[in-house]
């Protein structure tokens, strides 16, 4: 077991495994081998078995490549999309002023 796989969360392992599990289904669904998607991704034989195993090590950049193979690319753009980040909104919300005020205004120096 790798140090990240040791501090790493149980729900982000789940998760991680369900989109390896996510890219083998749409793979055999889209009918390509993994041979055909370790050309179109540009990853080795053993790197794509591994994800599709979900293996928490592998570079966030190779799971992009392999979207991007399996032409899926775009949702990597609603990871975090930030119209929809609830929590940064409320406290973009928490720090907005209560009143606003004009400035008062300095006397001219003469």
């Amino acid at each position: 077991m790798s140090k990240i796989e040791a501090i790493m969360p149980l729900t982000l392992k789940r998760a991680i495994r369900k989109l390896g599990h996510d890219i083998n289904t749409a793979r055999r669904r889209r009918q390509l081998t993994v041979t055909m998607m370790t050309e179109r991704a540009g990853i080795s034989k053993p790197t794509y078995l591994r994800v599709e195993k979900g293996d928490p090590n592998v570079s966030f950049g190779i799971y992009c490549m392999v979207l991007f193979a399996l032409g899926e690319a775009d949702r990597i753009n609603d990871l975090l999309d930030i119209s929809r980040d609830e929590t940064g909104l409320l406290l973009d919300e928490a720090r907005l002023p209560k009143r606003v005020r004009t400035k008062k205004q300095t006397p001219a120096a003469f």
